[in-house]
């Protein structure tokens, strides 16, 4: 499959979480995501365990079954405190950009059902054990979401945008049942994808290093 040719660096900078330029019209093959997955197989796992699996979501009466649970779950995460007009609410410079990522959030919800692939990673359902302790919750986390992040790596280079959500996870049941999900696995997050419209992706703003960096101590 064709590429961007993109270095390192530049797909580490720019890759996205794409909604409004997700291309709904235009069909993603199978191969391109299993390439993208293989790819994603070689992310760090904790013990060598591979725990990981991969629900690729094609069928469109299950997508949008999932966009309908989707939905119903981003009505409450629109009240709840990270709705993103609620963060960085104490700094007005930031306002703009946290209305269009609010805005962004939305024309997503409305339009989960059309992306042309819903891939869900998944993992041990040890994870939704309340007595699990906190090294083992992270563990186990941090053995999937590296491979899931390699996946949206793979397909920044190969074109096709992508958008790590966990909003549906209020319904993580419901979903499980229609995905036939067994028992002793839990859903980590939900990934839409789709070709892109265009390919000239940029940095993001962060807060600078000096903000966040701590060396020997907090």
């Amino acid at each position: 499959m064709p590429k961007l040719g993109l270095s390192a660096d530049e797909v580490l900078t720019t890759t996205r979480s794409v909604r409004k330029r997700l291309d709904f019209d235009r069909p993603v093959e199978m191969e391109l995501i299993k390439e993208c997955l293989n790819i994603a197989l070689q992310a760090p796992t904790g013990s060598n365990e591979q725990g990981w699996h991969f629900i690729v979501v094609t069928d469109q009466q299950k997508k949008e079954k999932i966009a309908a649970y989707y939905q119903q779950s981003f009505v409450q995460y629109l009240e709840g405190p990270r709705q993103p007009t609620k963060l960085h609410s104490d700094n007005a410079s930031m306002k703009q950009t946290q209305e269009k990522v609010l805005d962004s959030a939305q024309y997503l919800a409305a339009n989960m059902a059309k992306a042309p692939v819903l891939l869900i990673p998944c993992c041990s359902a040890i994870v939704k054990n309340p007595k699990l302790p906190y090294a083992g919750l992270v563990s186990t986390l941090g053995s999937v979401i590296p491979a899931a992040w390699s996946f949206m790596l793979a397909a920044r280079e190969r074109g096709l945008g992508t958008c790590m959500t966990t909003v549906h996870l209020l319904y993580e049941k419901e979903i499980a049942e229609l995905l036939g999900v067994p028992d002793d696995f839990a859903q980590i997050c939900l990934i839409p994808v789709a070709y892109t419209k265009g390919s000239d992706f940029k940095l993001a703003g962060r807060k600078p290093l000096e903000n966040v960096l701590h060396c020997d101590s907090w």
